[in-house]
Order: C-alpha cells, then sequence, then structure tokens
C-alpha cells in the first residue's frame, strides 16, 4: 500500500498469509533513496524464514512516519538521503526509539563513519559491498541486541580506547565535527550553500560559519579549495558508484545509480 506521501511503501508481503503464520519472524524497514538498491536488499532477505520486509522509505521524514505506523523490528538505513540525514535520522530515531536497533548500510568510507553513526544511536555498521551472507549476520546481530562493526573498525576502536585521549588520527577529516562531515558531504555532492541549509533545517549564515570551520581545519584557503577538496573526497574516498550488497558467491547484486 502506497501511503498519502507516495515516499514510503508498506509491504503486502508483511501481511501475506505465508508470513503471518510464521512464529519469529522480524520486520524490517528499509530506508534508502535508491529503488535498485532497496530491491536488492528485499531479494537478499524474502528467502530467509525469520526476516520479512515491512516498508520501505527514501527520506527521513518519511521513515519517521513509517516506523510509526509500521512498528518495525529493525530499521535499516543508510546515510545519504534525498532529504534530510542518516545521522539526523539515528538520533532521531533512538530519542523517540530507544529499543528499536538500527543497522546502517551504506556506500560510505566506514572508517570516516562508523564509530560516528554508534556515537549517534545506531547498532551496527556495515558496507554495502558486503557478501549477502555478512549482511544477514549484522542484521541478525542488531536484532539480537549486539553491536556489529567490521573486524577492521572494531579493532581501530580498541586500539583508540587502549590509547585513551592521546590517540591521534592521521586523517583530516577525522578533525571535522559529525555537523561539519555533515556539511562536507552535501558540498562533494555538488549541493549549494542555500541547499544545505534548506535540507538541514539551519540557516544560511549557519551554514557558512561550518564552512569556515571546515576550512580551517582542513587547511583551506578559499570556496573553490573547499568544493574541490569535497568533490574530490565525495568521488574518490567514498565512490559514488558503490556496490549493494553482494550475492551469495560474490558478485554485486546491484549498483546505486
Amino acid at each position: 500500500m502506497m501511503a498519502a506521501s507516495n515516499t514510503w511503501v508498506r509491504s503486502s508481503a508483511s501481511h501475506s498469509g505465508v508470513n503471518a503464520g510464521k512464529r519469529g519472524v522480524r520486520r524490517v524497514l528499509i530506508v534508502d533513496d535508491h529503488p535498485i538498491v532497496r530491491q536488492g536488499l528485499r531479494r537478499v532477505m524474502e528467502n530467509e524464514d525469520d526476516l520479512t520486509v515491512c516498508g520501505e522509505a527514501e527520506t527521513a521524514r518519511d521513515a519517521r512516519t513509517a516506523i510509526k505506523e509500521l512498528s518495525p523490528d529493525v530499521v535499516i538505513a543508510d546515510i545519504s538521503l534525498k532529504q534530510g540525514d542518516g545521522i539526523e535520522l539515528v538520533r532521531d530515531v533512538r530519542a523517540h526509539h530507544p529499543q528499536l536497533p538500527i543497522l546502517v548500510l551504506s556506500m560510505h568510507d566506514e572508517t570516516i563513519y562508523a564509530e560516528r553513526m554508534l556515537s549517534a544511536g545506531a547498532n551496527g555498521y556495515i558496507m554495502k559491498q558486503a557478501a549477502s551472507e555478512q549482511f544477514l549476520v549484522s542484521l541478525r546481530r542488531v536484532l539480537d541486541g549486539g553491536i556489529y562493526v567490521s573486524e577492521a573498525i572494531g579493532n581501530n576502536m580498541i586500539q583508540k580506547f587502549a590509547a585513551g585521549g592521546t590517540y591521534i588520527s592521521a586523517n583530516p577529516i577525522d578533525r571535522l565535527s559529525n555537523r561539519e562531515l555533515q556539511i562536507l558531504h552535501m558540498i562533494g555532492k555538488g549541493m549549494s550553500t542555500r541547499e544545505t541549509a534548506h535540507s538541514l533545517n539551519l540557516s544560511v549564515k549557519t551554514v557558512e560559519s561550518h564552512r569556515q570551520r571546515i576550512k580551517r581545519k582542513l587547511n583551506l584557503s578559499t570556496g573553490t579549495q573547499l568544493v574541490q577538496y569535497a568533490v574530490n573526497w565525495f568521488t574518490g574516498r567514498e565512490g559514488a558508484g558503490g556496490y549493494t550488497v553482494k550475492e551469495a558467491g560474490g558478485s554485486p547484486s546491484t549498483s546505486a545509480p
């Protein structure tokens, strides 16, 4: 059934006689602005006896509505959404639904985002390049009340904990706050200051202030250098054409446009 907003969908499969007769089936809400990605995720889960997709959403606002109306057992969310932002969505969901597990599934560099998303309230972070079997492991882990990150990220977090306050990252991006990282991400996507302000519900002046702080932290002198850095970082470090979850056997199930 399509909701009135036409941007989130209730899955008819979640109300079918087959799924209704299963015990212990967990209901999954997918939040991603690429239909082909949502289709790939649905295909990975459709043959799993303990999982069913109860709905899909494209934006943060419609994800909030879908959570209220569908009461999913877990939310799978990307960081980049057409409207709103994954970090803000995770914070909002955690504030209003403290027991609802959230798995972030994204093409964005886990070394930059994984710890930030866990700090914001996510229960797990996995890359879209992961094999379908690993995705299912991560999903069931957070459903069972656990935390999921890759082994590399887990080791990095342990090193930071062991180092206490003496750990210094060599990556200048780590100097940025979550809000500054959001804005750098949007600059890299080609969004103007006004578009960024509207998307984040901030004033243009506030976004400009953030841009100035980003330049200082990244040792950039001009707005042109900032835009060039953001575009190069977004397209190079984060792979704008990243794959979604791989099917069994290692080949990608589909690619994000």
